[in-house]
C-alpha cells in the first residue's frame, strides 16, 4: 500500500508539472495534417522507382576524371520515371474517382491560372476545367484535383517564354545558372538571353534546404556516385559544398524535396552539362514550398 506521505508528494509533483508545462504539451500527440494539405496526399499512381534523392551531404573529394571515365555516358532513366503523377487524397486514389470533389492545396492558384472563379472551392466546373488541363498535359490521374504537380506544371508553362520576367535572377555579361526555388525551375542566361531551359527541378526539403545566394561551379563529375548513399548522381556539377545540379532516376515531381541538391531529369541534366563550365556562376533564391 502506498503511504499517505508518498501519495501527497505525488499529487504535489503533478500539480507543479501542470503549472510549469503549457497546456496540452505533456503527452499531446502531433497534430494531424490539415485537410487538403500536401502532407496528407499520396501519389495517384504507383511508381516503382526510388523517389528519394541520392544526394551527398558532404563536399566530394575533387579529382580529375580520366578520359576513359568521361567517355562513359550515364544510363537512361526507366520509361515513365518522369511522368507527371499528381498527389491526391488517399480516398480518391483508393476509389479511383473520375472527377474529385476535394479542394486541392493549390485551388485558388489553379483557378486563377485557368481564369475560373477564384473562390477556393471545388465545383463541378472547376473539376472539369482542371481535368481537361491535366489530360492535355498528361498529368495522371486526371481527376481534376488542384495538387502540387498540376500547379508546378502551370508555373513551368508560364515561365517558358521569359523565365526572368520578374528580374529576380541578376543579369550579367557572363553565364549565370538561375535556380528559382519558389517556382522549382532552373535556367541559364547570358546577359538577357536564355541559353538553357527553363526546366523543372527539385530542390532541398526542410532541414536540407538548397542554399541561396551566389556560387560557382567548382567541380564537374559526369558519373558521380554519392559517398553517403552510394547511389548515382549523373552529370553532377557541384556549386556549394555537396550541393550540385545532377540527374536522378526517379520522379522530381514529389512533395518531398531533395537532400539539398538541384535534381533534374536525365535529359535536362545532360544538356546542362554541355552548357555550364567550371567557374560559371550560380544564383539561387526563394524557398521551396514546404521547405
Amino acid at each position: 500500500m502506498i503511504s499517505r506521505h508518498i501519495a501527497r508528494r505525488g499529487v504535489a509533483a503533478l500539480l507543479v508539472a501542470a503549472t510549469v508545462l503549457p497546456a496540452g504539451t505533456a503527452s499531446a500527440a502531433p497534430p494531424p495534417p490539415a485537410p487538403g494539405s500536401e502532407a496528407e496526399l499520396v501519389p495517384g499512381e504507383y511508381q516503382p522507382w526510388q523517389i528519394d534523392s541520392p544526394d551527398q551531404a558532404l563536399a566530394p573529394q575533387v579529382y580529375e576524371p580520366s578520359a576513359q571515365e568521361d567517355a562513359v555516358e550515364p544510363a537512361q532513366a526507366a520509361p515513365g520515371a518522369y511522368d507527371l503523377v499528381e498527389y491526391v487524397p488517399l480516398a480518391d486514389a483508393v476509389a479511383r474517382v473520375s472527377c474529385t470533389t476535394s479542394r486541392g492545396p493549390y485551388q485558388r492558384q489553379v483557378e486563377r491560372w485557368l481564369k475560373l472563379k477564384v473562390d477556393g472551392k471545388q465545383s463541378k466546373a472547376d473539376c472539369k476545367a482542371i481535368r481537361a488541363f491535366q489530360v492535355k498535359q498528361k498529368i495522371k490521374p486526371a481527376i481534376g484535383f488542384a495538387g502540387p504537380v498540376t500547379w508546378s506544371r502551370m508555373q513551368y508553362l508560364s515561365a517558358k517564354k521569359n523565365p526572368n520576367a520578374a528580374k529576380k535572377c541578376p543579369v550579367r555579361t557572363y553565364r549565370v545558372a538561375c535556380v528559382d526555388l519558389d517556382r522549382q525551375i532552373t535556367w541559364v542566361q547570358k546577359g538577357k538571353k536564355v541559353v538553357f531551359g527553363p526546366v523543372p527541378m527539385r530542390s532541398g526539403r526542410a532541414g536540407y534546404k538548397t542554399r541561396t545566394g551566389w556560387f560557382k561551379v567548382y567541380w564537374k563529375h559526369k558519373n558521380h556516385v554519392s559517398t553517403l548513399y552510394h547511389q548515382p548522381m549523373p552529370y553532377a556539377q557541384f556549386f556549394s559544398g555537396g550541393q550540385a545540379f545532377h540527374a536522378v532516376y526517379g520522379s522530381i515531381f514529389t512533395t518531398v524535396g531533395s537532400m539539398g541538391c538541384v535534381n533534374l531529369r536525365i535529359g535536362d541534366a545532360r544538356k546542362l552539362w554541355g552548357v555550364l563550365k567550371k567557374g560559371d556562376r550560380v544564383y539561387s533564391w526563394g524557398r521551396r514550398p514546404g521547405a
